[in-house]
């Protein structure tokens, strides 16, 4: 860690090989794309290695990171949010899954789904569902009321129910 924030180059390479997987898959979550995620994940890092003096080593590293992924992945989406597309009500599904396709599906498959989701949705339902926040901690991050995080977690969850019979539906017509 005092290498790192020295800053040697080669500490930083390995710190950032030891947790490219972990901070990825927290970025996926929040990205409409592999490439944002990596953007994301990348600026992530930054942070992490211009703030490691603020590091309190007696609290976990990885809690840490992740809190700092997180909050590039939000700023991320707030400096976007006047470029993602809003879902049209037309487009927008209200079936429901019924049975358990979650069990049948692979993590990147889960994640696939849920990039599908509005940035919106996306980003309330990862970090109500994934990530453990309330609705008034996401309400006061992303500087929205509770009713629209309970709503935007409502439509996410009907969407991704949607997603995912369509997915056991393809799934059972080529499996035939």
């Amino acid at each position: 860690m005092q290498a790192c924030i020295k800053g040697d180059k080669n500490s930083q390479k390995a710190l950032y090989k030891s947790f490219y997987g972990y901070a990825m898959s927290i970025c996926m979550r929040y990205s409409m794309n592999r490439e944002e995620a990596a953007e994301v994940m990348n600026d992530g890092f930054m942070k992490v290695f211009t703030k490691l003096t603020k590091y309190d080593t007696s609290r976990s590293f990885k809690g840490w990171l992740r809190k700092i992924m997180i909050n590039t992945a939000l700023d991320n989406y707030r400096h976007n949010l006047k470029h993602y597309y809003q879902q049209d009500i037309e487009t927008s599904p209200d079936v429901s899954a019924s049975g358990n396709v979650l069990a049948d599906m692979a993590y990147e498959d889960i994640v696939g789904l849920v990039q599908k989701l509005s940035p919106a949705y996306r980003t309330a339902f990862n970090l109500y569902v994934m990530d453990g926040y309330t609705h008034e901690e996401i309400a006061e991050m992303l500087s929205i009321s509770v009713g629209t995080s309970k709503s935007n977690l409502s439509k996410a969850r009907e969407n991704l129910r949607s997603l995912l019979k369509k997915n056991k539906d393809e799934y059972a017509r080529y499996s035939r």
